[in-house]
């Protein structure tokens, strides 16, 4: 699963919420699926330059993020390392597009059960669940001041 930080965690939130005010939706499209409404959040590139760049390689962005290089500097591969730098793999990559996730699935509110992936509720909702784990998972590795402070009681 993706390496959990703060920023991931909100920028998966906010994609949620934009999903949910009507951004533009459509699985079929590099620049406003899955990925594609993603990438308008953690970039400064709109819907059309984000389809621009995902034309110069062949295939979805799961065909995309597998055959991504790091060191080409190819358009795609630059939209594909936005995506890893935010912390995710190639895998949970693919996972966001098709909604598949096993242990998302499962943490989803009223257990598991499998999403449609260009069902717009369910997209948010799976980025949402996806959130909530990260940002969990950022949580646990917050160390905690140890040994604790020491506490000062005061008799009258």
């Amino acid at each position: 699963m993706a390496f959990p930080s703060y920023e991931l965690a909100q920028a998966l939130y906010k994609t949620a919420d934009r999903l949910e005010q009507g951004a533009d939706y459509a699985w079929g499209n590099h620049g406003s699926c899955n990925c594609g409404n993603l990438l308008q959040v953690i970039t400064p590139l709109t819907r059309e330059e984000i389809l621009q760049y995902a034309h110069t390689g062949i295939g979805e962005w799961t065909e995309l993020a597998q055959d991504y290089c790091p060191v080409s500097n190819a358009p795609v591969d630059l939209l594909v390392k936005k995506l890893t730098d935010m912390g995710l793999t190639p895998t949970d990559i693919h996972h966001l597009e098709y909604l598949d996730d096993k242990a998302v699935l499962s943490a989803l509110p009223g257990g598991f059960r499998w999403l449609k992936r260009n069902q717009r509720a369910d997209v948010v909702l799976y980025f949402r669940t996806f959130a909530q784990i990260l940002e969990n998972q950022w949580l646990e590795q917050i160390p905690l001041p140890w040994p604790p402070a020491e506490t000062k009681v005061l008799v009258p």
